[in-house]
């Protein structure tokens, strides 16, 4: 059963790689003068981008380690390098501590990301997407330009698979 998750994930990475490559090849065409057929790669329609950018998540005091990573199978070193808090901090949070309120800031910040990448990915296929190397960040895995402090990489990708724009 792990293997076809596994394999499953790794589909889901791939899928996701060839639509931003998609989406890259018809801004190349339409800058050139050739018909674009404006590909779009969200389930969310154009007027609804901007409600679910600015829609509230979570409220600040629900936060648990253990069901952000259960929900998008990240581990829970993974989610350490993901927030760049020390794995003792993480710990805790994870044994039902909460976290201060710049911590939550970050995790809520986190939580929004991985809420929107759920949208284009299968959500327990996310922790397997993060250690892929992607050919959108040059080869590096997302967890890699995440730990870089680049988040705005991702949310950049993200941006340009639900508009369809590129560039």
């Amino acid at each position: 059963m792990a293997e076809v998750a596994a394999e499953y994930a790794q589909v889901q990475v791939t899928v996701l790689a060839h639509k931003l490559e998609l989406a890259k090849v018809q801004d190349m065409k339409t800058m050139v003068g050739k018909r674009s057929t404006g590909l779009k790669a969200s389930s969310i329609p154009r007027d609804r981008l901007k409600e679910s950018a600015f829609a509230p998540h979570r409220p600040k005091d629900e936060f648990s380690v253990r069901t952000f990573c259960d929900s998008f199978g990240v581990t829970q070193d993974a989610f350490t390098r993901l927030t760049g808090f020390s794995p003792r901090a993480v710990a805790h949070w994870a044994s039902g501590r909460t976290p201060s309120g710049s911590a939550q800031k970050r995790l809520t910040e986190l939580t929004r990301l991985f809420d929107v990448l759920s949208d284009l990915v299968e959500a327990k296929a996310l922790g397997e997407w993060l250690k892929r190397p992607n050919p959108a960040f040059d080869g590096s895995t997302p967890l890699q330009v995440m730990e870089r402090g680049e988040t705005d990489r991702i949310w950049r990708m993200v941006w340009e698979l639900q508009t369809g724009n590129t560039g």
